[in-house]
């Protein structure tokens, strides 16, 4: 806030409230910011010409839709949403991808922390015997404890 000094009560240095917002300070700064701006706005145009050739790739495809494949610690296995029995896990996924080939599949494979090894080894077998050479496992990020 803005101080007057005027000569009014109060003895030779009253201090009395100016209570109108000075706006020259920012006017000028406002006016500085032009400038600036108008100047250096032709500096980022490209003025060289080019004929840039035509690009003739072919449109990118959507990446393909992942399968998920969970285990419970009760031996039960999950195709997505879809509960199927844990011998059978490779061959629903033959099913499920068309006409697609099994070893260009990615297979994410999510399974509790408390799941037999055994039970998941004959995922993974069943996965490999019907073709599915591409498989990941997913964890749980640390920082998301």
């Amino acid at each position: 806030m803005a101080a007057k000094l005027s000569g009014g009560g109060g003895g030779k240095y009253a201090i009395e409230q100016n209570s109108e917002i000075n706006v020259t300070p920012f006017v000028d700064i406002m006016l500085v910011l032009l400038i600036i701006f108008m100047v250096a706005a032709p500096l980022a145009t490209v003025s060289v010409e080019v004929k840039l050739p035509r690009a003739v790739a072919p449109p990118q495809v959507n990446p393909p839709k992942p399968f998920y494949v969970s285990i419970q610690a009760d031996s039960r296995a999950y195709i997505g949403d879809d509960e199927v029995p844990i011998e059978s896990v490779g061959t629903e996924l033959l099913s499920q991808i068309g006409n697609k080939v099994p070893s260009d599949e990615r297979i994410f494979i999510r399974a509790d922390q408390d799941t037999l090894y055994g039970d998941f080894m004959d995922v993974m077998n069943s996965l490999q015997d019907s073709g599915f050479y591409s498989v990941a496992l997913v964890g749980e990020d640390q920082s998301a404890q």
